[in-house]
């Protein structure tokens, strides 16, 4: 076995070790040396070499020759590292600085230093308890304003961070891998939180802060409907744990064959509603249906509806009792001695619009009527908003349709695979990581389609 040794410097690169592994030779012919390849950056004054002697180089990288050898085995994170060198680093460094300058600019960031001057002051006054409602709103709004300068704050430090050790490694004789490896990771790590922080910049609605509750039901197309809506019901479960949120099926109805009937879900955590606002619509499938014995392509749809998730306490909407419709019926699944023995479950429909809320989760009726007339007011305070209405009473209905023609994305498995919105044109063939919960480039673009939207309709005002 010999031995090759080749200084680290004069290749950029992390220090790495690369075996040749023993095995039959293909050829008769013995290998007494070894060549090389450097990436592009380093073409124009290294760009290959032969070596046969190892004894003029310094030990930083060692590479071993068998006398006889046919293939090369390489470290995962060694194939990385030849990929991501020091010079493509320091450039990813440099295009992240100006981008974390441009993003505290944009957010205003000494605006936000002076309001949260302002708000400390109004929550160290005595006099602001008098009001609960107002103390809870600047509370809250000193909460915002803290985490936001924190956040910004983050991204410059990390930012600065990763720039020391491009310029400590530049003026360093070899390069250290833990230093490099460390610089890769605070990159990654700021270009994924700074696409969030964008996409959180898009959300300006009343609600968008609050959790959410997702509600799923089956549309046309049978069976196959059913189980299309429990497989939204899976895709929503999974996205909301991948996104940290607190995430429980509060409420499914199970279908006669297979699937459910409905479901809901609620999502506790910041911008739930904010994301999952776009989903609300009829989501269609095409597919081969395994319900059918000649194994047909089948068309079905599920409708989703989306509603923040708001505390008893800030839903200030008084409906009158004339225009609610309030009936019982016995709740099915497993829960206390109540449950499939009395009218526990409760279904109230606003009249005026039509629009119907049920909730079954709870053990006695009354706490599910709470919960029901809950879920009814945030639905009516949504639609309310979209439709610029300045009492519950202007608003008309807005009941989602879960049939041909109404659908807002098309998931199509057979006869090839195509997940696509109609609204912003979005599309993607990975059906699997989809329905696995990836719905964060829909998410992302139908943000942008309705900021736009939003813009051009204030630009014509």
């Amino acid at each position: 076995m010999e031995f090759l040794r080749l200084p680290a410097t004069s290749l950029g690169l992390r220090p790495f070790c690369l075996t040749l592994a023993d095995g039959p030779s293909r050829t008769s012919t013995n290998l007494k040396s070894i060549t090389f390849s450097l990436p592009l950056s380093f073409h124009s004054s290294f760009s290959s070499r032969k070596f046969s002697t190892p004894s003029q180089f310094s030990p930083l990288i060692q590479f071993a020759t068998p006398e006889s050898q046919s293939s090369a085995r390489v470290s995962t994170e060694t194939a990385e590292w030849a990929i991501q060198d020091f010079y493509t680093l320091r450039k990813d460094v440099e295009t992240t600085i100006e981008r974390v300058k441009e993003i505290r600019a944009s957010a205003g960031i000494r605006q936000l230093e002076e309001d949260l001057t302002v708000l400390e002051k109004k929550a160290a006054d005595s006099s602001l308890w008098g009001d609960q409602a107002k103390a809870q709103e600047t509370l809250i709004s000193l909460t915002d304003v803290k985490d936001k300068i924190k956040l910004l704050t983050d991204f410059k430090t990390k930012v600065e961070d990763a720039e020391t050790i491009v310029k400590l490694t530049e003026e360093m004789e070899s390069i250290d891998a833990a230093f490099l490896e460390e610089a890769v990771n605070t990159i990654r790590y700021l270009n994924t939180a700074l696409d969030q922080f964008e996409l959180t910049q898009l959300l300006s609605g009343p609600y968008d802060k609050e959790g959410a509750v997702i509600y799923i039901t089956a549309g046309a197309g049978g069976t196959d409907a059913q189980d299309w809506a429990d497989m939204l019901l899976r895709m929503y479960v999974r996205w909301g744990e991948k996104q940290r949120y607190k995430t429980r099926v509060v409420e499914k109805a199970m279908g006669e064959e297979a699937g459910i009937k409905s479901a809901t879900i609620e999502l506790e955590g910041r911008y739930a509603y904010g994301y999952l606002s776009g989903e609300k619509g009829t989501h269609r499938i095409v597919r081969q249906s395994p319900f059918n014995a000649k194994g047909l392509r089948q068309t079905s749809f599920s409708g989703v509806e989306v509603m923040p998730l708001l505390r008893e306490e800030s839903v200030d909407v008084e409906i009158p009792e004339e225009d609610l419709e309030i009936s019982f019926s016995r709740s099915g699944g497993s829960g206390g001695q109540n449950v499939n023995k009395v009218e526990t479950a409760v279904r109230i429909v606003h009249i005026p619009t039509g629009m119907a809320v049920r909730c079954t989760e709870e053990r006695t009726q009354l706490a599910n009527k709470i919960k029901a007339l809950s879920r009814l007011k945030a639905k009516l305070l949504v639609v309310a908003e979209e439709q610029r209405a300045s009492e519950i009473k202007e608003i008309r209905g807005d009941a989602v349709k879960a049939e041909w023609g109404q659908q807002i994305r098309n998931y199509v498995f057979h006869p090839y695979k195509l997940v696509k919105d109609v609204r912003t044109g979005y599309e993607t063939s990975n059906i699997t990581s989809v329905m696995d919960g990836e719905l964060e480039p829909f998410i992302k673009s139908y943000l942008k389609y309705k900021y736009s939207i939003t813009a051009a309709a204030g630009s014509v005002r």
